[in-house]
Order: structure tokens, then sequence, then C-alpha cells
């Protein structure tokens, strides 16, 4: 039996609702496979921020260290500003541990009809490698002149060399496993500095793995693209920014941001590594029981394979992909009307 000690943080909204939908669901597959959870649960949260003025306490990561894994389930609410609680919660944990890879998959499921007639089952197969820790996400900058009419801002990217390449090589390495290619994202024609940066490394990297073949496009184009042919793709690298836009909009073209996944990951495991769905907190449908648990339970599958499991993630996703399209349990968001616990029970009599 294998033991793995995770973190559980619900956080907001329906976070508290969509977790325990993906622990049940790792509690079964893992009596199959020999895994085995023990959970510590943190109120870190926007409500632990009105009450006590900081998203999670001082000691926060150095409570988290020694866990296997992270599961978070939601973060924002109305009436704490989202860079406060983004700030306060995600983006110390994810630099902290240096989880410098933000992993999402984007998959058309059989039953989940796309909004996009050209965006079919079976065709539409990618993954978003977004940097996750640097980039446009960058601390330097600040406010001069506030509330006068010469009020300015500045807000600094930075793209080191160190950053931009470790999630190019996990990139490329992904495609290799994959038996695809990388598409870069790029805006080099207008961002005279950190792009052309980038597209260097871009080339550099591509050079040391000749096996792979990569493209790189500007990212007005590939968001077009996304829309008009998302199945030509596979592996899409992008910088901070560019990687948090294209990924919510794969989303969307797959079908509902209720399903999507996300891993934030310390490739090297010298720390723990973060998963969480990608739908927010949802603060207008919490407390009715009707969140799309799919997301916390790919995420949940995500952490299984980061974590040693490859078959027991597997067949966790088949088991969303059968659920899916072999019956017409749906929670509201994908046109149904089954309740949290209805489309965890359908999923559970599958597994």
């Amino acid at each position: 039996m294998v033991h793995h000690h995770i973190a559980l943080i619900p956080g907001d909204g329906i976070g508290a609702e969509v977790l325990p939908p993906a622990q049940q669901v790792l509690r079964h597959v893992g009596r199959r496979y020999g895994v085995d959870f023990t959970w510590t649960s943190y109120d870190w949260s926007c409500e632990r921020y009105l009450r006590e003025g900081a998203m999670m306490p001082e000691d926060g990561l150095d409570q988290l260290r020694d866990k296997d894994a992270i599961l978070l389930g939601a973060v924002g609410y109305p009436g704490v500003p989202d860079h406060v609680s983004l700030w306060g919660l995600l983006i110390p944990i994810r630099r902290g541990f240096r989880q410098y890879v933000n992993l999402r998959p984007i998959r058309v499921f059989d039953g989940v009809p796309s909004p996009l007639s050209g965006a079919r089952p079976g065709e539409v197969d990618l993954v978003v490698v977004r940097e996750n820790v640097e980039g446009e996400y960058g601390e330097i900058g600040g406010r001069l002149n506030r509330g006068t009419p010469e009020e300015l801002a500045v807000q600094e990217a930075v793209f080191t060399r160190a950053g931009v390449t470790r999630v190019l090589e996990y990139a490329f390495g992904l495609a290799r496993q994959r038996g695809g290619g990388v598409t870069s994202a790029t805006k080099s024609n207008g961002i005279v500095h950190t792009m052309p940066f980038w597209d260097e490394l871009v080339a550099e990297c591509g050079a040391r793995h000749p096996d792979v073949g990569w493209d790189q496009e500007h990212i007005d184009a590939l968001a077009a693209k996304f829309v008009l042919e998302p199945g030509r793709f596979d592996v899409v690298v992008a910088s901070n920014l560019f990687g948090d836009i294209l990924s919510d909009l794969a989303a969307a073209v797959a079908g509902s941001i209720g399903i999507a996944p996300a891993a934030n990951l310390n490739p090297e495991r010298a720390h723990p590594s973060m998963f969480e769905p990608v739908h927010g907190s949802a603060p207008d449908i919490a407390g009715r029981g009707t969140a799309n648990p799919l997301g916390a339970i790919w995420s949940a599958a995500m952490m299984l394979d980061h974590l040693g499991h490859p078959r027991a993630a597997a067949e966790v996703v088949g088991a969303i992909a059968a659920v899916l399209a072999g019956t017409d349990v749906r929670t509201p968001d994908l046109g149904g009307s089954a309740t949290t616990v209805e489309f965890t029970e359908a999923l559970l009599r599958h597994l």
C-alpha cells in the first residue's frame, strides 16, 4: 500500500462542494491500485481574509511543505478584490514551491457539444503549458501620484533565461511523450524586448530537440486559430499571461469551463505541486448543490499521475469520458439538472 498525505484547501464558494467528490473518487480508485490517502484541511479563504486580514497564516508554506500534494477548490468572493485573494494565497504557493509549470489539458468529450461545429470529439485533445511564476505577472512596478491627473501605473514583465528555458524544456518533453509537436505563443512583432527573447529561447530549445516539431504563432492569430481550427494543436507553450488567456479560451471551446482541470507543477518534485479546477468559486451558484465536480475530479486524476499512479489516473479520466458519452447525467452548466452528488454517484458507479 502506497500512502500519500494531501493538503486540502477548499477555499471559497463552490470550492468546498467540489473537493469531497474528488476525495471520494480518489478513495475509490485508490483501493483498487493500492493507494491510500491522509487529508489535512485548511480554512484559507476570502472568509479568513475578512475575519483575520490574511488569506493564510504567515507560516502557511511551512504547514504545506511536508505534504505530497495540494488539492485546491476555488478562491475568490465578492467583497474581496481578486488581486488580494490571488496574491494572498495562490501566487505565494506557486512561487514559494517553484510550481513553474501550469498544465491545462483541453479535450472535447463525446457527449459534451462544443459551441464550435468544427470542434469534434477525438479531434481536439491539446495541452496548454503556461509559465507560472514570472513573465507578465511580475511584482516589479508601482503607482505614483494617486488620485491626481498625473497618476500613473507601471508594471514590469520579467522573463529570465532560466525561467523560460525550464518551461520550454518541459513543453518539448511533453510533446515527445505525446507524439506531437509544440506551438509557441508569442507577440514579438509588437512587444520589442521580452517576446523576441522568448522566441530566441524557443529556437534554442527546438535545436536541442530535433525530433520534436515546433512552430510559433502571434497570440492574436493563435486565439483566432483556437476557435477556427482547434484540432491542429497538441502542446501549446506560452508565457504567464498568454497561457492564462489561451487555456480559458480553450476550455470554452471544449464546451464548459466546469470540466477544465489545472496542475501547478514543480517537475523536480522538490516541493509539493498543487492541483485545482479552473472554474473559480462561482458565488452565484454556491450552496445550491449543483456545481460540476468534474474539474476537481480531473484535477485529482492529474494529481494521481504526478504522484506516480498513471494507470489509476487514466481510469478516472476514462470514467469521466464514459459517463459523459454513455449517460444523460449532467449538471446545469452542461445543460442538465443533476446535482453534484448525483453526478458524482454516476461516476462512482462506472468506476
